[in-house]
């Protein structure tokens, strides 16, 4: 029975005691050991096939079993004396306990010791400290009170957790009606020395009331309310009986002598009251501030009384004082004492005329514009609108002044323009901007500088709303009204004179000083334009940011741009117009019975004629505008090749000759429309790529026309074919033009209409259906290289 017992509590030991590597090796680490019942892979075979390796060697067993024994009841009594030393562990923990307690208690009571001695010291010197402050108010010696009563407030502040003891509270209460005593009497004391009313002025400060001040620092902030209020109500109580709304002196025309009472008010009172008050309560600053808004409700007072009496001269001048007063205030003062440091919309630190000089006139600046690069930005002044903004419901005054100014202004340049005439060509203003739009922008300029220092409220939206109406009637009246108008006129131009060769300068509808003029007034609209959108801009930056929605130029944007387009069409019409006689001609001409080819035909000659007359007159007018001269290039273009085209579809019937001759006549005006941008000029620039493709493209078709007009027509599926795919057109009525130029017959035509829809390729499905086709032409290069072999084989011909 022991045995089993034995195995089964071995088998419990093993289960109980079975470690997990980390711990064994943590163990091995700990308390290395060479004997193998120590090892985790203990083997009880092998361990007892060592003990005994033979049979023989079993004789010596019991000896083994008494040493195993022997070493289980050693291990029994480490592990009991382990077991006793940790329980007397516990024991020797508990005393440590216990006199870790007696420390802490020792701990709390040198604590308590040293915050009961801090609050009896504290308590001593409050209960000294108040006897005192009674004693020393009474005595007015508010130098020695200054300094005690901060120190009492401090230490009474350590026993706010003690007020439930009545005498500690007792003393709280009398600290209490100490400082309301001392506010009384520091009050008495200031009205006793400034008195509100009476006639007497007061004496010169005294040192008891400049340590009143300090006193009153320690005091409730209002008694330090009260004293400034009362000094400076009394300080400026003669302003107010000086300049009463009955009095001469109170009305605009008299403002500045406000200012220089303030000044001379300002610098007494440094003299004489500098000292008396500490300097961070500021109260030069605090006078000015106090003066500036008696100021203001006085002077909305008077003007709303005599508001039938303000003229715009008179209402600037008063503004442009106090605006300079205010200027002044800012360089003298910091603005510390101004409870809302921006009550009104301070100048804006962009403003892009901070340059300008008080007074400066506008005819300084005509050589300026809105482009001009900014000086670097104004600090803010905090005093802006302190006392100007009582003018801001009076500024109708000036909003209607300049209204007035800006319809005399545009009368002026109207009769100006009349008397001296449009700029002539070859003089210096021959296509530039014309003198009054630098002129009127100049005036908006100042207008802008002067309203944007008055407010960047409602009126400079009413302003903005003036500007608007000038802009438009500049456009209409200045620009738009004067451009020339075109005449139906045809200069006497006649097919015969053309066949002559005779040159006809009178084909061109406008003169040479009325092209110069168009130029001129088309610059003149895109500096307008240009100059507008950055009057906006301006207008955004100096006007209140809830009110920016309401600026808004971009009709007016518009209409100058009207201007340019419709000063550009102008141009394009009359050099249309001049080459429209050379091609009615052209279309005239018998061409059927022409018998060899020559040089360009005289309607070619008269065209060129009159692109040279024109072009470099208008490039050279609108150098400073490229953009526009390019557009009226592509213009021009854009009109010039379809009508030389439907010209060319009425020359009927064309013979073989005839067809070589306007194809060597196509390529002649080509050449001259890629060079139309710089025909002559001495300095030649390469054509934009939009024009070149543009002209490309049209005269392209117009020799695709001639070469299908010369193919001969006979196979007919050849012919349709060719014409397919020359000219990529799939609409009947082009292909029954060429056959009335080849000259077929009604019923030749109809076999070939026929035949020419049957031939058409069938679209894709899903394509729209329509008359053009998809086909590639040849390359501008292939077809230089066709014109030139037909220039050599014409020549072999002559």
């Amino acid at each position: 029975m022991m045995e089993e017992e034995e195995f089964e509590f071995a088998e419990d030991l093993e289960a109980i005691l079975h470690l997990t590597p980390e711990v064994q090796l943590a163990i091995e680490q700990v308390f290395p050991s060479q004997d193998p019942l120590d090892r985790a892979d203990f083997n009880a075979v092998e361990y007892i096939n060592t003990l005994f390796p033979t049979e023989q060697s079993l004789a010596n067993i019991d000896d083994v079993v008494n040493k195993i024994r022997l070493k289980i009841r050693r291990l029994d009594d480490n592990i009991r004396t382990v077991v006793r030393g940790q329980t007397n562990v516990g024991q020797d923990g508990r005393q440590v306990k216990e006199i870790t307690r007696d420390i802490k208690q020792l701990d709390h009571a040198k604590r308590h010791l040293t915050t009961s001695i801090t609050t009896l010291n504290h308590l001593h010197m409050l209960v000294g400290g108040v006897d005192s402050l009674e004693a020393m108010t009474r005595k007015r010696q508010y130098g020695e009170v200054a300094n005690l009563l901060q120190g009492v407030v401090n230490v009474l502040e350590h026993f706010h957790k003690y007020m439930g003891i009545p005498q500690i509270r007792q003393l709280s209460e009398r600290v209490k009606a100490a400082q309301s005593e001392l506010g009384t009497q520091i009050l008495a004391d200031f009205e006793e020395a400034f008195p509100s009313q009476g006639s007497k002025r007061p004496g010169g400060p005294s040192n008891v009331l400049r340590d009143a001040c300090l006193v009153a620092n320690v005091l409730d902030p209002r008694i330090k309310q009260e004293i400034i209020k009362k000094f400076i109500r009394q300080h400026l109580s003669e302003y107010l009986v000086l300049f009463q709304e009955n009095q001469d002196v109170a009305w605009l025309d008299k403002i500045d002598r406000r200012y220089a009472w303030i000044k001379r008010q300002l610098l007494d009172y440094e003299e004489k009251y500098g000292r008396m008050f500490p300097e961070e309560w500021c109260m030069t600053e605090r006078i000015a501030v106090e003066f500036c808004h008696i100021t203001r409700a006085e002077l909305a007072k008077v003007m709303r009384t005599r508001a039938k009496e303000i003229e715009v001269k008179l209402l600037l001048f008063a503004i442009q004082r106090t605006t300079n007063f205010e200027g002044l205030l800012a360089k003298r003062f910091t603005g510390c004492t101004l409870t809302d440091k921006r009550p009104d919309s301070p100048l804006d630190p962009t403003n892009p005329f901070l340059e300008d000089e008080p007074g400066e006139e506008a005819g300084t600046e005509k050589d300026e514009d809105l482009t001009k690069p900014k000086k670097p930005k104004a600090p803010d002044n905090p005093f802006h609108g302190i006392v100007s903004k009582c003018f801001e419901p009076h500024l109708y005054v000036y909003i209607e002044s300049q209204d007035k100014n800006l319809g005399e202004l545009i009368d002026r340049f109207v009769a100006d323009f009349r008397a001296q005439g449009p700029p002539k060509a070859g003089t210096e203003e021959g296509g530039a901007v014309l003198p009054s739009c630098a002129d009127l922008f100049v005036y908006y300029k100042k207008c802008m500088v002067q309203c944007s220092q008055l407010s960047t409220g409602e009126p400079m939206i009413a302003l903005t709303t003036i500007f608007q109406k000038f802009l438009r009637e500049y456009a209409w009246k200045i620009l738009s009204g004067n451009l020339p108008k075109s005449s139906t006129n045809s200069g006497g131009l006649t097919i015969s004179s053309l066949l002559k060769e005779k040159e006809v300068s009178e084909a061109a509808k406008f003169t040479v000083d009325e092209l110069c003029l168009i130029c001129s007034i088309l610059s003149t609209a895109e500096y307008c334009l240009a100059t507008t959108q950055q009057l906006e801009e301006k207008l955004k930056e100096k006007v209140d940011k809830v009110l920016v929605e309401r600026i808004n130029l971009t009709g007016e944007m518009d209409t100058f741009s009207t201007v340019i387009s419709n000063s550009i069409q102008l141009l394009v019409q009359d050099l249309d117009a001049a080459c429209d006689p050379a091609l009615t001609a052209m279309s005239k001409m018998p061409w059927q019975s022409v018998e060899h080819v020559g040089d360009q035909s005289p309607y070619v000659t008269s065209i060129i004629m009159h692109i040279k007359q024109n072009v470099p007159i208008i490039r050279d007018n609108l150098a400073s505008t490229r953009k526009y001269f390019t557009q009226f290039c592509i213009k021009f273009t854009n009109s010039f090749i379809p009508k030389f085209i439907n010209h060319l579809f009425r020359c009927k019937p064309i013979s073989m000759v005839g067809a070589e001759q306007l194809l060597l006549d196509t390529h002649s005006l080509k050449t001259v429309l890629l060079d139309l941008p710089s025909i002559g000029s001495q300095v030649l620039r390469k054509a934009p790529a939009s024009y070149t493709k543009i002209v490309v493209k049209g005269m392209t078709r117009a020799e695709m026309i001639l070469k299908v007009v010369m193919a001969p027509h006979e196979p007919p599926v050849v012919f349709v074919d060719n014409y397919i795919k020359l000219l990529a057109d799939g609409n009947p009525e082009t292909f029954q033009k060429i056959l009335d130029m080849k000259g077929l017959k009604r019923s030749e035509q109809s076999s070939m209409l026929e035949l020419f829809r049957q031939r058409l390729p069938t679209p894709p499905s899903g394509a729209d259906g329509g008359p053009s086709l998809s086909f590639s032409t040849p390359t501008p290069e292939q077809e230089s290289s066709r014109i030139r072999k037909l220039e050599k084989l014409i020549k072999k011909r002559l």
